[in-house]
């Protein structure tokens, strides 16, 4: 995989209002990169445009009947779109860097303005990071289809849908990347977990198949499967009907994700695990799954 420095990289960085994808761009920014950040919350963004460039304007998305959690089958749904509005110019002697794009990624709409916005304001995409992600607390038998069909929407079929229509212009890019963020439960399903689980190993086993189709057009996958992290993640779960009772491991921070996730992509590593615990964890069930299998009954 090749190595790639991020000054004047462009990046499209899903799920950035917050966490790791906002760590991700802020660090990306100061590094001298181009980046739109998309996300749902309007506010959040406009909050990260003050701190980074003073004021930068936040785009709304077109959005269609294909987003939120009445939505229908991804299948049923197109990337077609109408023209997209263009971006507000930067501000007379200041070229800006960055573009805030608010809308929801399981939106083939929304998917589009941003990649068209990319193309206008920056000529192209280098790098694709799916960070955009949900989550839920309960046993499976206690929760509907629905709560099922909704992660997996947004963890998995919103990246995958992202990374096929990115591919025309990561195809023209010297050094394309794709970047998804899983998690060590993409490793090892845990209780009380199961659909996301189920979402995460969706998007490593597909990463891992990407990378050896896309090798041929040079475009490089890595997979970030981080574990405990400081983040809002458990304050948003979409439903809570358990409370699991984990062992205490001090989380790392969104921010040293953020580090340890540039740093792959400076090297050009396939995958990284940013947290002890959660290399131990790959590690133990690798050795010995019948021995995490009588360790995770416990938390049942």
């Amino acid at each position: 995989m090749a190595r790639r420095s991020i000054d004047q990289c462009r990046f499209l960085v899903t799920g950035a209002s917050s966490g790791i994808g906002r760590s991700l761009v802020v660090r990306l920014y100061q590094q001298g990169a181009r980046v739109l950040a998309l996300a749902r919350r309007a506010d959040r963004l406009a909050e990260l445009g003050r701190q980074l460039e003073h004021g930068s304007e936040v785009l709304l998305a077109p959005a269609s009947q294909c987003s939120g959690a009445s939505a229908p089958p991804a299948a049923q749904c197109t990337d077609d779109a109408p023209p997209a509005a263009e971006p507000p110019a930067p501000a007379e002697g200041r070229s800006s860097r960055l573009v805030l794009l608010a809308g929801d990624v399981t939106d083939p709409l929304v998917r589009s303005e941003a990649l068209a916005a990319m193309q206008r304001r920056f000529g192209g995409l280098d790098v694709l990071v799916n960070n955009a992600g949900i989550g839920a607390m309960g046993l499976f038998e206690q929760a509907d289809a629905a709560r099922l069909r909704r992660i997996m929407e947004v963890n998995f079929f919103a990246a995958a849908e992202m990374i096929r229509a990115a591919l025309p212009l990561l195809k023209m890019s010297p050094h394309g990347m794709i970047v998804n963020v899983g998690s060590i439960l993409g490793h090892r399903g845990v209780p009380h977990n199961s659909e996301y689980s189920a979402s995460k190993f969706a998007l490593h086993g597909f990463s891992e198949s990407l990378r050896a189709e896309l090798s041929r057009d040079g475009i490089d996958v890595l997979v970030v499967a981080p574990g405990t992290t400081e983040t809002e993640f458990f304050d948003q779960v979409i439903e809570r009907t358990s409370a699991p009772r984990w062992p205490e491991h001090k989380p790392v921070s969104a921010d040293y994700v953020a580090k340890q996730t540039i740093a792959a992509i400076e090297r050009g590593r396939a995958e990284i695990v940013p947290y002890f615990w959660g290399k131990l964890l790959v590690l133990l069930n690798r050795v010995s799954p019948r021995l995490v299998d009588r360790i995770m009954r416990r938390y049942v």
